[in-house]
């Protein structure tokens, strides 16, 4: 299925592309590592209690067929960048939409990919603050023992999340987030091996956690109505754990043109997801051979893991190090959108066009506006004041993963590649592909039930601004 379109018509110079625009320098490397920047995220962190809630069977199985999707999906749409006729890039994930399937399309698709992006702020921050309230309790029961208890407000560290991002939001385009991308993708093989080494530790030192072929047990656990939703909100944090595809078009546009950008995106994407798959299903079932049917919601902040505190410490920090980068990664496309929308129509508003220059000490000279400083800035201040608001870690993954996975990872990139490839109406490869988007459309409604289910049980236990770790 692979194609190697043509590239546009045009004058190539030594500093721009075909497309008038600056001349793109990403490759195979910077490509895997922006993509595993995206992938290896906070969804790693919940895999365990996802596979506890699944058990021994069916927990490995579904962590390998939503790779195999997200995979096969990927794939579909890396054929997407560039119009197989005219050569013409798409690049953004919603223009490839917009040129392939239409108008319509177009809307549901922004609407879908921003406010996923949105969410995954959100969720960045919660994980982000978990992660820094860890360290400090780590110290304090080394310090002060167990016995104490050294809860904490998850608040103060969230502030400081969002103090950090909104510096780093003011970095003008994606094409500026390479060194970001490969310092984060180091952080999370970081903390993976950590995790994993800390599973594989407390197993070998005689833990007898309780497992089981299915998981929690009905009766011993919960009760059967509360197994069906915990197994539905599992697989909506699976679901979040891939939920990355939004921004293939994005990573594929600041490709080299040679070799074409389809086919090393294809071999970036195999790459990725191999290596994040290897790494999902040792957190998943390694951290439930350690924890069992009591695994928590992040398995590298829950009990037990407190020993040898300066490891846990530092395995935090990687996260929290991570997610500042895959903040950023996530939330470029979206300012990018903004930003371009309001430069199209304000053309002549010079608070939007008219670009500064600042000389900052040892960086240089550096662009900005005042409305990329203003907008960008409110953008985070409202993610860190909701993120104070909905501290709900695992419910919040669940809804996002659920609402992300079908639309952006398996229909858009389906139904583009049923119009761009001329597939028939109702043959073998037209009704493969609709039968996994139907299929993938209703675990994603399922997941998403449960997920507000879950929020909703939390929310009456819970009092604003009062999140502890």
């Amino acid at each position: 299925m692979s194609k190697a379109f043509a590239i546009e018509n045009g004058v190539n110079s030594p500093n721009f592309d075909d497309d008038g625009k600056p001349e793109r320098q990403g490759t195979l490397l910077t490509a895997s590592a922006h993509i595993i920047t995206a992938v290896i995220g906070s969804g790693v962190l919940s895999l365990a209690w996802a596979v506890a809630q699944l058990g021994w069977i069916a927990g490995p199985i579904i962590l390998m067929v939503f790779s195999l999707v997200t995979w096969y999906a990927s794939t579909l749409l890396a054929d997407c960048y560039r119009n197989p006729t005219t050569g013409k890039r798409h690049n953004t994930y919603t223009e490839a939409v917009r040129s392939i399937l239409g108008g319509k399309f177009f809307k549901l698709c922004g609407v879908a990919q921003y406010s996923i992006l949105i969410g995954i702020s959100i969720g960045y921050i919660i994980t982000a603050s978990i992660s820094m309230a860890a360290v400090k309790r780590a110290i304090c029961f080394h310090k002060n023992g167990h016995e104490t208890g050294c809860h904490t407000s998850n608040n103060r560290f969230i502030i400081i999340f969002g103090v950090m991002e909104l510096i780093l939001s003011q970095i003008p385009n994606f094409h500026k987030l390479s060194f970001l991308s490969i310092i984060a993708a180091i952080m999370s093989f970081g903390y993976s091996f950590i995790g994993i080494g800390l599973s594989i530790a407390k197993v070998a030192g005689g833990s007898h956690a309780r497992t089981t072929l299915t998981g929690v047990e009905v009766g011993i656990d919960l009760t059967r109505p509360e197994k069906v939703w915990t197994i539905l909100t599992a697989l909506g944090n699976i679901a979040f754990a891939y939920g990355f595809s939004m921004l293939l078009i994005e990573v594929q546009d600041t490709l080299r043109p040679n070799p074409p950008e389809n086919v090393v995106m294809k071999k970036a994407t195999s790459i990725a997801i191999s290596i994040t798959t290897i790494f999902y299903m040792l957190c998943g079932i390694v951290g439930y051979a350690a924890f069992g049917n009591d695994a928590p919601g992040n398995f590298l902040t829950g009990f037990g893991f407190y020993e040898p505190y300066w490891l846990v410490a530092i395995a935090n920090i990687f996260i929290v190090v991570h997610l500042v980068g895959a903040f950023q990664v996530f939330v470029q496309p979206l300012f990018e959108f903004v930003e371009s929308i309001c430069a199209t129509r304000c053309t002549k508003n010079k608070f939007i066009t008219d670009e500064y220059t600042i000389h900052l000490p040892f960086c240089g000279a550096y662009n900005t506006n005042l409305f990329r400083l203003i907008w960008r800035s409110l953008y985070v201040l409202a993610m860190t004041i909701i993120a104070m608001l909905l501290p709900f870690f695992n419910d919040i993954l669940g809804l996002i993963g659920a609402l992300a996975f079908w639309p952006l990872t398996v229909f858009f990139p389906v139904e583009m590649y049923i119009v761009q490839a001329n597939i028939r109406r109702s043959s073998p490869t037209w009704l493969w592909l609709k039968m996994l988007s139907y299929s993938c459309l209703v675990v994603s409604i399922l997941a998403a039930i449960a997920s507000i289910r879950g929020m909703a049980v939390s929310i009456t236990k819970y009092e604003l601004f009062h999140s502890v770790s």
